[in-house]
């Protein structure tokens, strides 16, 4: 099976940035999507940012204009700039892509945003 390894989270000050790396195993050339998620204690996963093959980008209302998804140059990779980060940002960050019309996930890499 796709394995999607997740790295960059870790504990930020309010205000500041983490950058969020996803890679794919080899056997995903080009991911027709990715995306990142993420899922608070209690809370239900939700979708933070997707980005398509053709470039296109998505993001929740509640993280534009902080953060940034994008794709590495051998498509199998996605990054998440987050700046501005708060408090309420806290959550395990999931990656997600979509190949051949199946989804595959990575294991979570946590952020904690916190004074």
């Amino acid at each position: 099976q796709v394995q999607l390894v997740e790295s960059g989270g870790g504990l930020v000050q309010p205000g500041g940035s983490l950058r969020l790396s996803c890679t794919a195993s080899r056997s995903i050339k080009a991911p027709n999507a990715m995306a990142w998620y993420r899922q608070a204690p209690g809370k239900q996963r939700e979708v933070v940012a997707t980005i398509t093959s053709g470039g296109g980008t998505n993001y929740a209302d509640s993280v534009k204009g902080r953060f940034t998804i994008s794709r590495g140059n051998a498509q199998n990779t996605v990054y998440l700039q987050m700046n501005s980060l708060k408090p309420e940002d806290t959550a395990v960050y999931y990656c997600n892509a979509l190949y051949m019309g199946s989804h595959y996930w990575g294991q979570g890499t946590q952020v904690t945003v916190s004074s």
